[in-house]
């Protein structure tokens, strides 16, 4: 009888880096309030160290409630990471609308004159569609996040810039992963509580 190995916990090593721009898919077993079955967009990555946000945990708070001066915005206030939780930050698809952003994808920036944003939204030129709001943001000094990559903590991929602004932030880590075809399929159906299984 020949022996078959389907070790569903050592999936096939992906040899995609981290870069500005791609994603980070958390490991079905990766525990944490911020980064258990989360998805990151990394907006910097180099010598210095890595920057991102976490694109699929949405708070209980809306942006329009905590930002002054901010009116009709219909998004919602995403948690960005464990880092500076206290500040905000934000993602857009306005290019070189908002002056002093720095471009991650060919249609995603980040940041920017934050009043400019604002007026852009309250004149309704902008909105959820175009724009997301982040308490905090996820960082690694140099050499971290590519020691957590080796240990097999995130899968680096890439998602369309649709997908990142517009997707269902209930399913997209479960659609990532299956996206990803192979053992990743069975990952992506894995229980978060174990014992449930």
């Amino acid at each position: 009888m020949k022996h078959i190995d389907l070790n569903i916990f050592q999936a096939t090593h992906r040899s995609v880096l981290p870069q500005k721009g791609r994603i980070l898919i958390a490991e079905p077993f990766l525990q944490g309030p911020y980064f258990a079955r989360s998805i990151i967009l990394l907006t910097e990555h180099g010598p210095e160290g890595s920057v991102g946000f976490v694109i699929n945990k949405s708070t209980d708070v809306y942006p329009d409630e905590v930002i002054e001066d901010l009116f009709n915005f219909r998004g919602e206030l995403f948690i960005g990471g464990p880092v500076s939780s206290n500040t905000l930050h934000f993602l857009h698809t306005l290019g070189d609308l908002v002056p002093g952003s720095i471009q991650i994808t060919p249609t995603i920036y980040w940041g920017g004159d934050f009043e400019h944003i604002k007026k852009l939204i309250n004149d309704g030129k902008a909105d959820s569609k175009a724009v997301r709001f982040f308490a905090g943001y996820s960082g690694w000094s140099p050499g971290q996040l590519e020691s957590e990559i080796a240990e097999k903590s995130w899968i680096v991929t890439s998602l369309d810039d649709y997908q990142i602004m517009r997707a269902d932030s209930s399913s997209i880590w479960q659609e990532s992963l299956e996206g990803l075809g192979d053992v990743y399929k069975t990952w992506s159906n894995f229980p978060s509580n174990p014992a449930f299984n």
